[in-house]
């Protein structure tokens, strides 16, 4: 009797062995299927992109006496309008104001500054096309650049569901009017009344005015003669 249920465990575990191995054997190709389609996906990319960037490359040299620079995000931009007096650019929670006009890659207008009207931005804190995100950060106010972008900082392959395709490049031209920090953004706070460093307040009595400490005038040192061959930062 023993020897019978032994048989029948055996036979069972046998079948139910077999069956877990056709199993996973039938999955296996859906899982194979699948990172190739990643794969070929990977490789269709890199290819719009690389078509992309040839293209803009061709306009780039085909105006040689416009000067492009190449960013680390994957795109170029020229500047219309410099504006060397200022130093500051936008930062992280600024409010921007700018113009935008926006081109298809072979210079038509999709959307002119009229359609688009004055744009407001808040540095990094608001959606916008990831290549303007980035691209205004290094603009100074009243400055004026164009934009090449590749589609994959742009609008993507879905577009903006308007007037702009799947995968289109675009040519931006930004005017940053103005950028402002944040109103809402907490400010350091100034004590009341400061004591000049080094000095120390006069004490008081419950019920007097404090007296003004008198700052001491610093020791005038005399002026060194500067040699004709240095130069002053």
């Amino acid at each position: 009797m023993n020897y019978i249920k032994l048989s029948i465990y055996t036979l069972l575990f046998a079948v139910l062995l077999v069956s877990c191995k056709q199993h996973e054997d039938a999955r296996r190709p859906i899982s194979q299927a699948s990172g190739s389609f990643m794969k070929k996906s990977v490789d269709r990319n890199k290819k719009l992109i690389a078509d992309e960037e040839k293209v803009i490359k061709k306009i780039i040299k085909s105006n040689p006496k416009v000067k492009y620079y190449a960013t680390r995000k994957g795109y170029w931009l020229s500047y219309e309008e410099r504006n060397f007096t200022e130093t500051q650019t936008p930062r992280k929670g600024d409010i921007a104001y700018f113009n935008l006009e926006i081109k298809d890659i072979k210079g038509n207008i999709i959307y002119s500054e009229a359609d688009l009207g004055p744009q407001t931005y808040r540095v990094d804190k608001q959606e916008i096309m990831m290549g303007l995100r980035d691209g205004i950060k290094l603009m100074r106010k009243n400055e004026t650049a164009t934009f090449l972008f590749p589609s994959h900082i742009a609008y993507g392959y879905h577009g903006d569901n308007k007037k702009i395709g799947p995968n289109e490049s675009l040519i931006c031209t930004v005017t940053l009017r103005n950028f402002v920090p944040d109103p809402s953004a907490p400010k350091a706070a100034v004590p009341a009344t400061q004591t000049p460093t080094g000095q120390t307040a006069a004490p008081t009595t419950p019920g007097q005015t404090p007296k003004p400490v008198a700052a001491k005038p610093a020791p005038v040192k005399p002026a060194t003669q500067i040699k004709k061959d240095t130069i002053n930062p």
